[in-house]
């Protein structure tokens, strides 16, 4: 789909809502992502959540901490 076929189709998608709040919450959702620049997420994180994902991403890359796919499949498979 390209980009004027996409347009088309989220004004017809719009043009068929008539819950306003759906409406409002499209509208703030579309208005936040055109507003914010790509990238950028990083520097809206607090200090503490950066220093969360660095531990998170540090704990990740050690072996130990890690849990096959398989066997995350098997454990948790009733959720998935």
């Amino acid at each position: 789909m390209n980009t004027p076929e996409l347009k088309k189709n989220f004004h017809n998608l719009i043009d068929h809502i008539d819950n306003e709040s759906i409406l409002i919450s499209f509208y703030e959702l579309m208005k936040k992502k055109a507003t914010s620049a790509d990238g950028k997420l990083w520097g809206r994180l607090t200090r503490e959540d950066q220093e969360s994902l660095l531990l998170t991403l540090e704990e990740s890359e050690q072996s130990y901490n890690v849990i096959d796919h398989e066997e995350m499949k098997k454990k948790h498979g009733k959720w998935l």
